[in-house]
């Protein structure tokens, strides 16, 4: 993730024109922006987002502003700013290495002007905030709100700071730099800063967060089977283990990076060497790539792209291959390229293993062409998520109703019908 030294030595061009305080504020906004899109293009297709997470009822639904406008209204809110700052911040520094080290000081201030008006609540969307706030805290320490209290906005925002880990360390290190004697925030950026531990284990964190999510679903499930006297629409659990797994494949990807990185580590001592240890990163990395494709793909979305390539003869001749019956987007052809480029941007490590590119990675416009495809690709992922989520709902016939929220059952209610066990579903979703 870090710049290699050996690579940049100095303030690199990169960073002499976006420097790394205003790369992160810039993904902050395009994200914000992104998430109005969400709304804005969910709600042409008849998708109810509010409705799915629980968003409280409008006081005055028919003069307030539809959530997309609000949200592309914060959006703008936290444009201005930025745009105003940057241009200063060029227009004094002219690109010069001292003079951009110098006004670090512009994109600090930028950054807590954009902590008030994102955090503290006022006239302008002060509800959806103040709504956001509440989420967040519950969220930042693991935790999950029951279906009925909006438990999917809890697991969408959770999953966004999975996509969003690199970036908060960035922030981190931003603020180090800022703070430390004799330091920039606009100096080429030191993911050392703090220690040589820190930035792995906040990257960490949003893996934790779902992981600490995962667990708990299985909790309530267990709790309720007992309740029961059985196993219920929910089954066994196992789906949770499954996905709380997916998150813990993330754990091996950073420690090793990390090691990668030689942050003052002596690998030799350990029984370590340089080819080992990039063996062990490229497994890693595999497994966490395709089984978080594979989630993607089979139980985030529902679609039946593996099932029907494992079982052609089974397919339902009324679904369009690998797909699902309910389709809110217009094309199935969308479907398949959405598909293709997810595999594509979550296996952007592979670039390491070219000849030509193996060094993109450790220059910091590749760093954060990779946060920002990231992103993308979460961005992406939010629309076939949210649509399924609909498609699971409506299907129940509830809003908020008891039911997979956020995995589907089928094949693992399959597994346990072979032990004797029965999900009490009939069919599968």
């Amino acid at each position: 993730m870090d710049g290699d030294p050996a690579v940049e030595p100095e303030l690199d061009s990169f960073s002499l024109t976006l420097p790394l305080p205003y790369r992160v504020a810039l993904i902050v906004v395009l994200g914000v922006w992104a998430w109005g899109a969400n709304l804005h293009y969910l709600s042409l297709v008849k998708i109810d987002v509010p409705s799915l997470i629980h968003y409280p009822q409008r006081t005055s639904p028919r003069t307030d502003l539809p959530h997309h406008l609000s949200t592309y209204r914060l959006a703008l809110l936290l444009t201005l700013p930025f745009s105003l700052s940057i241009l200063l911040f060029w227009a004094l520094s002219h690109r010069n290495p001292t003079l951009v080290i110098y006004y670090d000081f512009l994109p600090i201030s930028l950054l807590l002007l954009l902590l008030v008006i994102f955090f503290l609540p006022r006239r302008f969307s002060s509800t959806g905030r103040t709504r956001f706030l509440k989420t967040l805290r519950r969220v930042s320490i693991g935790g999950l709100a029951q279906a009925h209290d909006g438990k999917f906005g809890d697991i969408l925002l959770a999953d966004v700071l999975t996509s969003y880990a690199k970036i908060i360390a960035d922030l981190f290190v931003a603020l180090c730099m800022f703070f430390s004697h004799n330091g920039s925030a606009t100096k080429r950026p030191d993911r050392a800063c703090g220690g040589q531990y820190l930035v792995p284990i906040i990257i960490s964190i949003p893996s934790l967060i779902r992981l600490r999510q995962c667990l708990i679903e299985y909790v309530r499930v267990r709790a309720s089977n007992r309740r029961n006297g059985g196993i219920g629409a929910q089954g066994w659990g196992g789906q949770h283990l499954a996905n709380a797994l997916k998150y813990s494949s993330a754990f091996p990807v950073i420690i090793l990076s990390a090691l990668q990185r030689n942050l003052s580590l002596n690998h030799d001592a350990v029984g370590l060497t340089e080819k080992s240890l990039y063996r062990a990163w490229l497994i890693a990395v595999i497994i966490n790539s395709l089984y978080s494709f594979y989630w993607d793909v089979a139980k985030d979305w529902d679609l039946t792209l593996f099932s029907a390539l494992r079982s052609p003869s089974k397919t339902q001749r009324n679904i369009p291959f690998g797909l699902r019956s309910r389709l809110f987007f217009h094309t199935k052809e969308l479907y398949y390229i959405v598909i293709v480029l997810d595999l594509l941007l979550r296996c952007t490590w592979s670039l390491k293993l070219s000849p030509h590119l193996d060094h993109f990675a450790d220059f910091e416009s590749g760093i954060f062409l990779m946060e920002f495809l990231e992103v993308g690709r979460r961005w992406i992922w939010i629309f076939f998520r949210v649509e399924t989520e609909w498609v699971r709902t409506t299907d129940r016939g509830v809003l908020g109703g008891p039911g997979q929220d956020d995995v589907l059952l089928g094949e693992y209610s399959d597994g346990l019908e072979d032990f004797g066990y029965s999900s009490g579903k009939d069919d599968d979703d």
